[in-house]
């Protein structure tokens, strides 16, 4: 069994026991439930750098990354950077993250914020709304063209952006509707975890130009952000680059002035 199936087999068992916890009608009776959200696309469309910077604690793939930053610091550090989103790991069990993370980046930073999390339920994207999420992750490999349908057109509804992230040509082409915003090419290979650019190189023809076109994965400098923008990248997901650093704000903000050079 590969590491994702595991993920999502464990992630069902979770999303089951919560739904039974906190049922969707306290979730909509949030304060957050009500508000605007900000758009991630619209900030990525608009930007010369694209950086969306991530808060994750560890992953499968690196074990520990920083145990030490706390969401508060590392939020407000991203905002003062000049980065155009922050993504947040809201997996416990594989990744150190949770919802409480969401709802402290909410408190302190107006950053647009993608939930970064393996959404196989309807439920997962109410409690994206519900704990101040302004856009969602949908992982193609682990969806049905249906799901992915089904689930963009819900998170539409709740005027969440939506970013859909695809491996391979295959999973490009089950993907592609209209209720996306963004389309992110991730960069590692999920069942070897190798990375390599050429993935975003070679699916980024494939991409129309109507979706955002965003790169994942193995983007550790600033020459990979330049090979990448010729693509038509607008995008760039970053996150143990700077999470592997005592101060993750203060990273990011150094990247971004090089990058602007």
């Amino acid at each position: 069994m590969d590491i994702l199936t595991r993920i999502v087999n464990d992630k069902r068992k979770e999303v089951n026991l919560r739904k039974q916890l906190i049922p969707t009608k306290q979730l909509e009776q949030s304060v957050l439930f009500e508000r605007e959200t900000i758009s991630l696309a619209k900030k990525l469309k608009n930007s010369d750098t694209g950086i969306i910077a991530e808060h994750k604690r560890r992953s499968p793939s690196k074990q520990v990354i920083n145990h030490d930053l706390n969401v508060f610091d590392v939020a407000k550090g991203y905002e003062e950077a000049g980065v155009c989103g922050m993504s947040v790991l809201t997996d416990g069990k594989y990744f150190g993250g949770s919802l409480d993370d969401l709802l402290t980046a909410r408190a302190n930073c107006n950053l647009p914020l993608l939930r970064k999390e393996f959404i196989i339920d309807q439920y997962q994207i109410i409690e994206a709304k519900a704990y101040g999420a302004d856009a969602i992750l949908l992982i193609a490999a682990i969806l049905s063209k249906k799901e992915i349908k089904q689930f963009s057109e819900f998170a539409k509804s709740l005027n969440l952006d939506v970013l859909l992230e695809v491996h391979n040509e295959e999973e490009l082409n089950k993907s592609i509707m209209p209720s996306l915003d963004l389309l992110g090419v991730n960069n590692r290979n999920l069942k070897t975890f190798k990375v390599s650019l050429e993935i975003s190189k070679q699916l980024s023809t494939l991409i129309p130009n109507d979706f955002i076109k965003v790169s994942e994965s193995g983007i550790s400098s600033i020459e990979a952000i330049k090979i990448l923008q010729p693509y038509g990248y607008k995008g760039f997901l970053i996150g143990e680059n700077f999470m592997k650093t005592d101060n993750a704000g203060e990273s990011a903000k150094q990247f971004i002035k090089k990058l602007k050079i």
